[in-house]
């Protein structure tokens, strides 16, 4: 028998549940009720492994209990993967999931059945429709962790929203009512909380019923038309790029995780 102190259990990864309510629809639920619904590597990789998998017409993703996502769970980071590890640990799971959502070819909503806040709204985003129960808040805070925001997550902000509204979002970090998300077009409508899933499981069965092919062109000439009038030259995106890396390496980003870890003020050093 060892005579060594007992080492506090790891806490357990979330879980992405897959189940088919209805024909032709499928559903994802993210499932990390101890963090609030956070990304972790567990749930972001079955995103990246799960959706090019899926034939379903339509896909729903939410959450469980009453929140959608907190974002992307920054709250275990370690101190020592910040600078060069931070940006391998964050930026390239949550960049995989995203990408299979935005790839899968048929519509997807996102039925937000609680707060979406960080990564949780990008991905929300990042879906075709977002039908919201009724009282839910949604925030972008990278300004509260010191973090400069990619700039394909915040072309898709601008899209949908505008540029003006995206920097009330990102550079105030507050969080917004459902109601005023609505107005921005944030989300696509409100349903009362205990309507939500009916809601949107009739919704997704009305999408899944309409013809596949002119669903997978219709989006793919949506997403063509938003992409060239956002193309930036190269020169131009690999300066964005190595901004946003200078801001992972950062004291500010360190100090902003740790002091939302210790649920304190963070003291900005500007450096």
């Amino acid at each position: 028998m060892s005579s060594s102190s007992p080492q506090p259990e790891a806490a357990a990864p979330g879980q992405l549940r897959l189940d088919h309510p209805a024909p032709g629809v499928a559903r994802l639920t993210i499932s990390n009720p101890g963090k609030r619904g956070a990304l972790d590597h567990a749930i972001l990789g079955e995103f990246a492994r799960v959706l090019p998998e899926l034939e379903a017409r339509a896909l729903i993703i939410t959450g469980e209990g009453r929140t959608f996502s907190a974002g992307y769970d920054i709250g275990d980071l370690p101190d020592s993967v910040f600078a060069d590890a931070a940006e391998r640990l964050i930026a390239h799971p949550f960049a995989a999931a995203i990408e299979a959502i935005e790839a899968y070819p048929y519509p997807t909503i996102a039925a937000l059945n609680g707060h979406a806040i960080g990564g949780g709204l990008e991905l929300a985003i990042s879906c075709d429709l977002r039908v919201a129960a009724d009282g839910i808040k949604l925030g972008m805070p990278p300004g509260k962790l010191g973090l400069v925001y990619s700039h394909t997550g915040l072309r898709k902000f601008i899209d949908v929203i505008g540029a003006a509204r995206t920097r009330d979002l990102f550079l105030t970090s507050r969080r917004i009512e459902a109601a005023r998300a609505e107005q921005w077009g944030l989300v696509t409508e409100i349903v009362a909380e205990d309507q939500l899933t009916a809601h949107v499981l009739e919704l997704a069965g009305e999408i899944a019923s309409n013809a596949p092919l002119a669903q997978i062109g219709n989006k793919q000439v949506i997403e063509a038309v938003l992409g060239a009038r956002a193309a930036l030259p190269a020169e131009l995106e690999r300066e964005l790029i190595e901004l946003r890396l200078a801001a992972f390496a950062s004291e500010d980003f360190r100090e902003g995780v740790n002091a939302f870890a210790q649920k304190r003020a963070p003291q900005w050093k500007g450096r």
